[in-house]
């Protein structure tokens, strides 16, 4: 079983290494949901406090403004500099295909960055487009190779994908100039994607998880509950770990600062063998987000 080192969050014994040659935090604090300058100036610089180096948004989020402004005037708060910390953002599905370039610019604009740290194709459909129409495979193959082009120009230091099945994968590898970095899915007990964390670990690409918490949903099963009351530990911060111990990054989203920092308490404790087995027991491919499996 992979161990996560106990490291200081500035050290990169807490990241993966990307094929990229680039360290990825393995925490980062999730955006989504995150609305208003102050709301996001709050939960950032709390993040920043706990020790959070990465950051992850999205065009659909509508907050990528936000969060450059926020970083802008809390980085020196926080005696760090742009290269301290890890930036991810995502290309909107209204934007796949042709519009791609512009979706990327825009991304960028938003932010305020001469660069993006990683950046994503959100969703393997598009839009406005039925999920069973051939026109998808067409407009993410054209996406992906925008990514590529701004990988190869410097704006994008690593390109991945997001919500990608393994058909979607294989389609992509097969296919792609640059291999994806980073494959960012939905992972936590219930579901815990075996076929497609193979995948990933056959072909380099880091697997990396959101909606550890199923939605808030797992913080009430029993098992979490016992593991965590064993622990002295939140159900947040077990579930959190039991991602870290398989070596998968996490992207726990909140917008209160308390909850932010207990959720960055992850390095200070282990799972036992047998509580990692009792978690991943509960594996029943329950899905609690989007499925995009009926996407061509």
């Amino acid at each position: 079983m992979t161990r996560v080192p106990q490291f200081p969050m500035t050290d990169h014994g807490s990241s993966v290494l990307l094929n990229t040659g680039a360290h990825m935090p393995l925490l980062g604090l999730g955006t989504y949901r995150l609305r208003g300058p102050e709301d996001t100036y709050q939960a950032v610089d709390a993040a920043l406090t706990a020790g959070y180096r990465a950051f992850d948004t999205a065009a659909v989020y509508c907050n990528e403004a936000d969060l450059g402004q926020a970083l802008r005037t809390l980085l020196p708060k926080h005696g760090l500099s742009r290269a301290d910390v890890f930036i991810t953002s995502k290309l909107s599905p209204k934007d796949q295909g042709a519009k791609a370039r512009d979706g990327c610019l825009r991304s960028l604009e938003q932010l305020g960055l001469d660069y993006i740290d990683l950046y994503l194709i959100h969703w393997p459909g598009t839009q406005g487009v039925a999920v069973g129409d051939k026109r998808n495979r067409k407009n993410r193959s054209q996406s992906w190779a925008t990514l590529e082009d701004f990988h190869m120009e410097g704006k994008f230091k690593a390109i991945g994908v997001s919500n990608y099945t393994v058909k979607h994968m294989q389609e992509l590898l097969k296919a792609c100039r640059v291999v994806p970095a980073v494959l960012q899915v939905e992972f936590h007990p219930r579901h815990t994607q075996k076929e497609l964390r193979a995948l990933c670990e056959e072909s380099g690409v880091c697997f990396q998880a959101y909606s550890s918490l199923g939605t808030g949903v797992l913080l009430t099963d029993p098992v979490v509950q016992a593991v965590a009351e064993r622990c002295g530990r939140t159900p947040a911060q077990v579930l959190l770990r039991w991602a870290l111990q398989q070596n998968v990054p996490v992207l726990p989203k909140s917008a209160k600062p308390d909850r932010v920092q207990d959720n960055g308490r992850l390095f200070d404790f282990e799972l036992s063998d047998s509580d990692m087995a009792r978690l991943s027991s509960l594996e029943c491919g329950e899905k609690f987000c989007w499925d995009p499996s009926l996407v061509v």
